[in-house]
């Protein structure tokens, strides 16, 4: 996100601004019926979202006893402790720095059944490039998959890698669900999970931003 701030300070007074704002926020679930099924598979969830729509989505599903990946630099410090107010638990670690110890915990948490998210395209990017650590975490935890993205009507972006998005107050947010599914073993099932995560990801992100995203 750019920020130089220290993380204390961001807290402190961003952290209850932030959700001053978000509880303005009017949401919307579609398709959340796919939630649902996923949920009554007895499995524990792993959460596919695009980095920049996090911040509505950590607000619709915080206090859900979720797990989320968050990267050990600064801008991932602001994330953290904005999760962890909200009720998440925290796996450090991203593709470009602690990515095994990121993988392993994630791995860890779905063992231990409880929901894990993932940014596939986080920290730094590439903006919506799929990396493959998400479904080898489903893989070896034994989670499944489940797309999620968030269209949201009014919006601050940040000139970030990834357009970091900000409702404005009383936004409107759409948040869309896609079909779970598995991922199965050896690195044949790491392939063919990998392009369903790409191709059901990229397919809920078309639905959501419509012909306006940019």
């Amino acid at each position: 996100m750019g920020l130089r701030l220290p993380p204390s300070l961001v807290r402190a007074i961003a952290g209850p601004l932030v959700g001053m704002v978000a509880r303005t926020w009017r949401l919307e679930a579609v398709d959340d019926e796919f939630r649902s099924q996923a949920a009554q598979l007895g499995r524990p969830i792993v959460f596919l979202l695009w980095h920049e729509v996090l911040l509505p989505l950590l607000w619709h599903h915080r206090r859900q006893g979720i797990a989320i990946v968050v990267s050990a630099n600064r801008d991932g410090q602001y994330l953290a402790d904005l999760a962890e107010d909200w009720g998440y638990r925290l796996v450090r670690g991203s593709s470009s720095r602690g990515a095994t110890r990121a993988l392993l915990g994630a791995v860890r948490e779905l063992k231990g059944g409880h929901p894990v998210a993932f940014t596939p395209d986080g920290p730094r990017g590439p903006r919506r490039e799929m990396k493959r650590g998400v479904v080898a975490a489903a893989q070896r935890g034994a989670g499944v998959i489940l797309p999620i993205h968030a269209g949201v009507d009014r919006a601050w972006r940040l000139g970030s890698w990834d357009g970091f998005v900000i409702p404005k107050p009383f936004a409107r947010i759409r948040v869309f669900y896609g079909r779970a599914f598995s991922v199965e073993g050896g690195e044949e099932g790491l392939a063919v999970g990998e392009r369903i995560a790409r191709e059901r990801l990229e397919s809920l992100t078309r639905l959501a931003d419509g012909p306006t995203a940019p």
